[in-house]
C-alpha cells in the first residue's frame, strides 16, 4: 500500500484525497494547503494531519506518492514549486493539468522526475475510460489500419477569463492528449479563434493539425456551449475502419471498412461509469497500479512528458493565432 499525500486542497484536491481514501492501493496520510482553513477542513473531514507548506509535510511523513492539485494563474502557475519539492524528496507525483503554461517549467519538472528516477504523471483523465481502452485495443489489433485522420471536439460552458488564451490552455490539454493517444506526436498546427458575444477572450477555436506519421486532424473547442450531453466526441479513421467515441465513456462504435455490421460498446447501467468523477477514480487507480507494479517511469500512462507535449501543441496553436500562420511544434 502506497503512503499518499495531497498538496492543494481546493475542490480538485479534495476530490483526489477522497478517492485515495477509498482506494485499496493507497493510504492517505496527509493533506497540505498554504491556506490554513482549507488544509484544516480537509484534514478534519478525512482524518489525517494538516500541513501548511509542502517541505514540512514531505519531511514529516515521507510519502511514497503525492498529488499536486494546486491552482494559480491560468490554473497552473502554482504547480511548479510543490511538484519540484515532491520530486526532489523522491516522491512519485500525479499532477493536475495543465502541467504548466510555462513550457520551460514543465520541461524542468519532467527532467527532475527523470533525474530522480520516479514516476511523474498528469491527470489526463479523459483517456482512462473503458471506451477509450477498447478503442485503443481496436487500433492495436489493426482494425483501423494506416491512420488517415482524427476529428476531436470538446466544449463546456465556462465564464472564466483569466487571460486571453485561457480556454486554449486550460481546456485543451485533454483534447490534444486524446488526439495524441490515438495519433502520436503532432508536428504542425494552424489555429483560428473567435470571441462569443459578451466575452472578452478567445472562447471558441478550431485547430488544424498534422501528425508526424502523416495523418491529419481537426479539433474544435469551446467555452461557450452549455454543459450537458454530449460534451466530447472523438473520431479516428484509417484505411481498415473508423471508430467514434461519444462523451469519453458513453459509447464507442467501430465501423469496419467493407462491412455493414458495426461494433458498439455502450456504457452499462450496472457496473459502468457512473459520472465524470469516475474518470478521476480510473486515472488515479491506474497510476497507483503502475507505481505499485514498478512500471518504469518512461512507460507511465498519461505521463508528465505527455502533458508537456500537449502544452507544446497548444503554445504552437497560440502562436498560429497571433501570426495567422502554420506553426511547427517545437
Amino acid at each position: 500500500m502506497l503512503r499518499v499525500c495531497v498538496i492543494g486542497m481546493g475542490p480538485i484536491g479534495n476530490r483526489h484525497a477522497s478517492i485515495y481514501k477509498e482506494d485499496p492501493l493507497a493510504e492517505l496520510v496527509g493533506v497540505c494547503d498554504i491556506i490554513k482553513e482549507r488544509a484544516d477542513a480537509a484534514a478534519a473531514r478525512l482524518g489525517v494531519p494538516a500541513f501548511y507548506d509542502a517541505p514540512t509535510m514531505l519531511a514529516a511523513l515521507a510519502p511514497d506518492l503525492c498529488s499536486v492539485t494546486t491552482g494559480g494563474y491560468e490554473y497552473s502557475s502554482d504547480h511548479y514549486l510543490p511538484t519540484m519539492q515532491a520530486l526532489e524528496a523522491g516522491c512519485h507525483v500525479l499532477g493536475e493539468k495543465p502541467i504548466s503554461n510555462e513550457i520551460e517549467k514543465g520541461a524542468e519538472m519532467v527532467a527532475k522526475a527523470r533525474e530522480k528516477g520516479v514516476c511523474y504523471a498528469i491527470n489526463l483523465n479523459h483517456r482512462f475510460t473503458p471506451a477509450a481502452y477498447l478503442a485503443k485495443r481496436w487500433q492495436n489489433e489493426g482494425r483501423i489500419g494506416h491512420l488517415l485522420f482524427i476529428n476531436m471536439a470538446l466544449w463546456i460552458k465556462n465564464p472564466a477569463e483569466s487571460s486571453p488564451y485561457y480556454m486554449i490552455k486550460a481546456l485543451n490539454p485533454h483534447s490534444v492528449d486524446i488526439m495524441r493517444y490515438f495519433g502520436g506526436d503532432i508536428e504542425a498546427v494552424q489555429c483560428f479563434g473567435t470571441t462569443a458575444p459578451g466575452r472578452s477572450i478567445i472562447t471558441t477555436a478550431h485547430f488544424s493539425m498534422r501528425f508526424k506519421n502523416g495523418a491529419v486532424g481537426g479539433l474544435t473547442a469551446s467555452y461557450d456551449i452549455e454543459r450537458g450531453h454530449p460534451m466530447e466526441r472523438c473520431e479516428v479513421a484509417g484505411v481498415n475502419g473508423r471508430f467514434v467515441i461519444e462523451d469519453m465513456w458513453r459509447e464507442a462504435t467501430l465501423y469496419p471498412a467493407g462491412d455493414y455490421v458495426k461494433h458498439v460498446y455502450t456504457n452499462p447501467v450496472f457496473g459502468g461509469m457512473r459520472d465524470f468523477e469516475d474518470t478521476f477514480r480510473n486515472r488515479i487507480h491506474k497510476f497507483l497500479e503502475e507505481v505499485t507494479a514498478g512500471v518504469p517511469p518512461d512507460h507511465i500512462d498519461g505521463s508528465g512528458a505527455d502533458g508537456l507535449a500537449a502544452q507544446k501543441v497548444l503554445h504552437a496553436a497560440i502562436e498560429s493565432l497571433q501570426t495567422e500562420s502554420v506553426v511547427y511544434v517545437k
